[in-house]
């Protein structure tokens, strides 16, 4: 008989963890494992008469939570996938750290153990002491990128086409890559921005004025936008992993991105050493520079100046080089991404 895996998320929305959970529920790996997905409440109602082997728990952590972590532990292994919180969430969401690190580690200590996402994740979580070290185990998020594998390079355009995409909310950050685009010129820089979101007055309100900027919706062939840029740009406050990053680099395309959380690992392709400096210039600060990544830019988080400097520079990068090594270093992200899943499962359920 097949263990029995129950995944419990709230999440409605299209994309983000919801997205993740279905692919992975649908994979090869439900010929070993037995998956079902549950809302919080129903989940509850049927432990009344049924125990699985396993259950993940995908909600964000939080205070209202805490009983029925405790609850759920009481019939089965329980374990907490993190998708949500990182040292950028902290520091743009959260008013008061001492009570929402004194609230993971009571979620996390109710838990057999905790799933993160990211390096980064994983070490903002051990540098605050949220979690033991042997009770963490990092899975970097993926999705199928098969068809992304195929697109085939693309020589830089002029105008450069500069492609971003996301939900159209603070997080995403696409009101401070708007404001980048007003210096700009628009013959030799042009920006599609697919989405759709609580934000999307502002970002209407911000390309107004902007003819070389298109706002296109949401994007319906995330494959063929990707296919039509020259370089993605992912200006996100925070961002645990990110799965945009993960989707540009396996189209072969060069990224720019604020150096936050997961990003920052993503661009130095395993968060090693720091790259070198763009933007040379006498009398230029750090502040004022952005980094060179392995396949793309690395641009000081928040930081509107930066980033305009970082984009004003890609004519003159090798984005052939840069779409190369990011492709390169994704091409097994999905199957690897399994296989950490299926050695997980197959531990806890021996």
């Amino acid at each position: 008989m097949k263990p029995i895996v129950w995944h419990l998320i709230g999440d409605k929305r299209a994309g983000g963890s919801n997205r993740l959970v279905k692919q992975l529920i649908s994979s090869s790996l439900e010929k070993q494992f037995d998956f079902a997905v549950f809302r919080l409440e129903e989940a509850k109602a049927k432990l009344k008469y049924s125990s699985p082997d396993v259950i993940i728990f995908h909600y964000p952590c939080a205070w209202k939570y805490l009983a029925d972590l405790w609850l759920l532990r009481q019939h089965s292994q329980l374990y907490i996938y993190d998708h949500h919180y990182c040292q950028g969430f902290e520091q743009h969401q959260v008013t008061s750290k001492y009570r929402f690190r004194l609230m993971l580690r009571l979620a996390y200590g109710l838990a057999d153990g905790v799933v993160s996402i990211s390096n980064a994740q994983r070490n903002w979580m051990l540098n605050h002491k949220l979690v033991k070290p042997n009770k963490v185990r990092t899975i970097y998020s993926a999705s199928p990128i098969d068809i992304l594998l195929t697109i085939p390079a693309k020589d830089p355009s002029i105008p450069l086409k500069i492609g971003a995409y996301g939900r159209f909310a603070p997080q995403k950050g696409f009101d401070l890559l708007l404001p980048a685009f007003e210096s700009l010129p628009g013959e030799k820089f042009q920006l599609s921005l697919g989405g759709y979101g609580q934000d999307e007055q502002l970002i209407k309100d911000l390309a107004r004025d902007l003819p070389h900027v298109k706002l296109l919706g949401a994007i319906e062939d995330v494959p063929a936008f990707l296919a039509d840029c020259d370089v993605i740009v992912i200006p996100s406050r925070w961002e645990p992993w990110g799965l945009v990053c993960l989707e540009a680099k396996a189209a072969g395309k060069p990224v720019v991105v604020f150096a936050v959380d997961g990003l920052r690992e993503q661009v130095r392709l395993g968060d090693g050493e720091m790259g070198r400096w763009g933007d040379r210039e006498d009398g230029e600060t750090g502040r004022d520079r952005f980094e060179i990544g392995d396949c793309g830019l690395l641009v000081s988080p928040n930081n509107i100046q930066q980033l305009t400097k970082a984009i004003s520079s890609l004519p003159e990068q090798n984005l052939t080089a840069w779409g190369e090594a990011g492709r390169t270093s994704v091409v097994n992200a999905w199957t690897e991404f399994l296989h950490s899943w299926e050695l997980f499962l197959g531990e806890i359920t021996a």
